[in-house]
């Protein structure tokens, strides 16, 4: 028997579940070593036992919560998929730049059926045994972790900050530039992807296992940039670090 999976979104884009959809012919190779059983966005609701269940979307509604816990109980394993899962992410900004004014400056009137709340990292609610982290997540990872947990490995990700990753590919310092940039304390494995397109590391992955916070902020005085600067960088996906 195959082992069973389900994927489950809540607050979020769903960026991540078509990431895995794009995989194409890889995730039909998937198909051979596990059962879908649950998957919004091709299949409809199943409320079945499940191996391993993928989680995408940050938890705002006390019903999200229910839901969430619900699916916990059905599931051997519970994976976080992507950073809204993982930290929160972008779901976060609604509550500093205020709810109710944030949605009336993008939907206008529109908005008042809109249901707002705390968004909060899955981990908060219910106890994890993996994650895949990224905005959105990337396959090739997914299918990594995927394999590991079928063979009831580790999931490790990437111990080293994405510097290393943007070094090796020979790419220009984005400090240089004069733009504040969280290489040197984000955990790696997107192959510095928005780095090489021009933007800078704006955090989707979270920080590193103990981040050397004092060397970066040595980095930070060499190129005239204060801590406030960082700051403000780190509450794009919510990251959290001590405000020294």
């Amino acid at each position: 028997m195959k082992p069973r999976v389900g994927f489950f979104d809540f607050t979020g884009c769903e960026g991540c579940q078509l990431t895995i959809l794009n995989l194409a012919e890889k995730l039909l190779d998937v198909l051979d070593l596990v059962e879908v059983v649950e998957f919004r966005e091709v299949q409809g609701h199943c409320n079945e036992d499940l191996d391993i269940a993928f989680v995408e979307g940050s938890i705002c509604r006390l019903d999200e919560e229910k839901r969430l816990r619900m699916i916990r109980t059905r599931s051997k394993k519970l994976i976080t998929l992507g950073a809204c899962a993982d930290l929160a992410g972008i779901n976060i900004a609604h509550e500093e730049a205020g709810g109710a004014e944030l949605a009336m400056a993008v939907y206008g009137s529109d908005s008042k059926h809109l249901q707002g709340g705390q968004a909060r990292p899955v981990s908060v609610i219910v106890p994890i045994d993996g994650r895949i982290p990224g905005c959105p997540v990337d396959g090739q990872e997914f299918l990594s972790i995927l394999h590991a947990l079928l063979l009831d490995r580790p999931t490790n990700l990437p111990a080293f900050s994405l510097c290393v990753e943007c070094k090796l590919a020979e790419l220009p310092c984005t400090f240089e530039q004069g733009i504040v940039c969280l290489g040197p304390v984000v955990r790696a494995g997107c192959n510095a992807l928005c780095i090489e397109g021009g933007d800078r590391c704006r955090g989707c992955r979270g920080l590193v296992d103990n981040p050397r916070e004092s060397s970066y902020h040595r980095v930070l005085e060499t190129f005239n940039r204060s801590v406030d600067d960082i700051l403000e960088e780190y509450r794009t996906y919510n990251l959290r670090i001590d405000e020294e």
